[in-house]
């Protein structure tokens, strides 16, 4: 991966950059930090705004693992498309199989309640998302065995889920769901987009990374050591020097 705020990196964004061009981005890690409680976490308030000139200018898509309706009480703003729970819910075509989707998230968060009582594992906690279910332990003392309790869980599950690593998560997704590359391919599609950005921070978004796709420009936060992405910024902070950069180099195209 290549630095992106450098000379190189900034002079092949300002050459790939156009209004034909499809903007995506992860939530967690990405448009926002981190948070120990996923329910306090905070886009600040000039990402929003930078989001929303983006909007303006574009086509701006959200893909994230949270559900629909979680992300947009955070995002301050709302894109031309929200996609949530990885690729699962939201996206253009694939409304026929909410139900199963969720039916499935459903069955498979009663396993692991069952698996991980609450009282007995603190620190572990399972989401169900809707379509699809995220097994927390960052807040577990011990991560290692936290994980370890986790995967044998998870190993347990009928039918078995696809499972997709995370930042002291595992994310659990049925087989047959479309992942954040094929939601951000048929966002392409659905917006008319040649192109497109895409910015994520973790494993989930290898989806997209691993296309390896002349006519994607994919950036990771954080470089990440066997990432698929072409370029990374350091760190979440820099995430508001992006927007800008791409606001600025979008006003200079209309103009």
């Amino acid at each position: 991966m290549t630095y992106l705020l450098t000379d190189t990196g900034l002079a092949a964004l300002s050459a790939f950059v156009d209004p034909d061009t499809l903007f995506a981005f992860d939530l967690d890690g990405t448009l926002a930090p981190i948070a120990a409680d996923p329910t306090e976490i905070r886009v600040a308030p000039a990402v929003a705004a930078a989001l929303a000139a983006l909007r303006e200018r574009a086509a701006v898509a959200i893909i994230t693992g949270r559900s629909r309706q979680d992300a947009q009480r955070h995002l301050g703003m709302t894109p031309q498309y929200l996609v949530g729970n990885h690729g699962a819910e939201g996206l253009p075509g694939w409304e026929r199989y909410a139900e199963e989707f969720r039916r499935q998230g459903g069955d498979w968060a009663g396993q692991l309640m069952r698996a991980l009582p609450a009282g007995q594992h603190p620190g572990i906690v399972v989401e169900n998302k809707g379509m699809s279910v995220s097994v927390h332990y960052r807040a577990a003392r011990q991560r290692p065995e936290a994980r370890s309790l986790v995967l044998k869980a998870i190993g347990q599950l009928v039918p078995p889920p696809r499972v997709v690593g995370g930042k002291y998560v595992e994310n659990l997704l049925p087989e047959e769901a479309p992942d954040k590359g094929t939601a951000l391919l048929e966002l392409m599609n659905r917006a008319g987009c040649a192109k497109g950005l895409f910015v994520g921070d973790d494993m989930t978004d290898e989806d997209v990374f691993r296309l390896d796709w002349e006519q994607l420009f994919t950036v990771r936060v954080g470089a990440g050591r066997n990432s698929r992405a072409r370029y990374f910024l350091r760190d979440q902070e820099e995430i508001l020097a992006l927007l800008r950069l791409i606001n600025e180099a979008l006003t200079h195209i209309n103009h």
